[in-house]
């Protein structure tokens, strides 16, 4: 399988008056065209600056980030930053409330010059309406929707640029438990329609198993653990590792079904 991204003994170092931390120390790791890697673990793990300097906004102090097989520059351009997305946390405060929803979605088609001028407000209806959305909310301002409504136009953004890796960072934090669940699902068929690359950063573990091909475990800047989804909650080599998956609320097997029936039924009337 191809690997699209690589981080061959990636660290980073902060400096803070006197002292140095070392958010990330010495990781490696590939991240498979087509897959979705979740990159999990506490506060202070060194999940987010992971992410910050796969999409640049970091140099790496030490070692090498390669994309499509070319290692990326500090000074990235503007090919990579169409290529490589990031979706937030925050919906609201990544989409700025003096636009439309239309004019936030038009503007990576600008940017970034993408098919014809009088074609790209029919481009942001069709935008709208893969992510699950009417056209007609491109007239709509962001303060007008609802946390989920705001974060479907920020992975339609993400699309926009037509992009190979998507950074999610923390993408469903925010959001309510039934919301979460659609926007889930709203990824996991993006990914499989368009063969989207995720790199999926998030403390909670119960939605990794959602939606993750493989879990990478970070503990203070480094990588303990890295395992296919299913290996990593059923048999946990590391021990931080176990104790993040002990940490996990347990239900039933009958509040699982419950919950699987009831979103059955939510997908039917949606």
């Amino acid at each position: 399988m191809t690997a699209l991204l690589t981080l061959d003994r990636v660290s980073k170092t902060f400096t803070q008056g006197r002292h140095q931390v070392r958010a990330v120390d010495d990781v490696s790791f590939d991240v498979v065209r087509g897959e979705c890697l979740a990159i999990v673990g506490e506060s202070g793990s060194g999940k987010s600056t992971i992410a910050n300097m796969i999409l640049g906004i970091y140099p790496p102090t030490a070692g090498t980030i390669a994309f499509r097989g070319e290692v990326l520059p500090a000074a990235r351009t503007l090919a990579h930053r169409r290529a490589i997305q990031l979706v937030q946390q925050n919906p609201l405060s990544s989409l700025n409330p003096r636009r439309s929803i239309g004019a936030s979605l038009r503007l990576p088609l600008d940017v970034h010059d993408l098919g014809p001028r009088a074609d790209r407000a029919t481009r942001v209806g069709e935008l709208l309406e893969e992510v699950g959305l009417p056209a007609d909310y491109a007239r709509r301002s962001p303060e007008a929707l609802s946390g989920g409504q705001r974060q479907r136009v920020a992975i339609a953004r993400a699309l926009a640029c037509r992009s190979d890796l998507v950074v999610l960072d923390e993408p469903t934090s925010a959001l309510d438990v039934l919301v979460q669940a659609r926007v889930l699902k709203l990824l996991n068929d993006l990914r499989a329609s368009r063969g989207l690359t995720y790199v999926f950063i998030t403390h909670d573990l119960s939605v990794v198993r959602n939606v993750a091909d493989r879990v990478a475990v970070f503990e203070r800047g480094r990588l303990v653990e890295m395992n296919p989804t299913e290996t990593v909650f059923s048999d946990p080599h590391h021990p931080y590792t176990r104790r993040l998956i002990g940490a996990v609320p347990v239900v039933t097997a009958d509040e699982v079904r419950l919950r699987d029936r009831l979103m059955e039924n939510d997908d039917e009337r949606a």
